[in-house]
């Protein structure tokens, strides 16, 4: 069997109550089924990385990163001269 695999809202939900609610780690941990050092760690990535933490490899790569950022421009740019064209051929 796999190591299990947490998603970004998870994670979050799970140092925010740690850190916001002030609850125990061991506590938090427990009721999430998870080993206590997977929530240190997470907590420690949050106080380092902030809200930009648990984005996958974006937060450590940052060639990655650039790389995400220009194919969201050329998307926008993509779907705003879908717009224009259709807001032309509308008329």
């Amino acid at each position: 069997m796999g190591r299990k695999v947490y998603n970004r809202q998870f994670k979050m939900a799970a140092v925010q109550l740690v850190l916001e609610e002030n609850l125990f780690v061991k506590e938090v941990a427990k009721e999430l089924s998870i080993h206590p050092n997977t929530l240190y760690r997470w907590i420690s990535e949050y106080e380092e990385y902030g809200e930009s933490a648990y984005l996958s490899s974006l937060s450590v790569n940052g060639e990655t990163l650039i790389i995400y950022k220009v194919l969201y421009c050329l998307l926008n740019e993509t779907r705003n001269i879908s717009e224009r064209k259709r807001l032309l051929f509308s008329k």
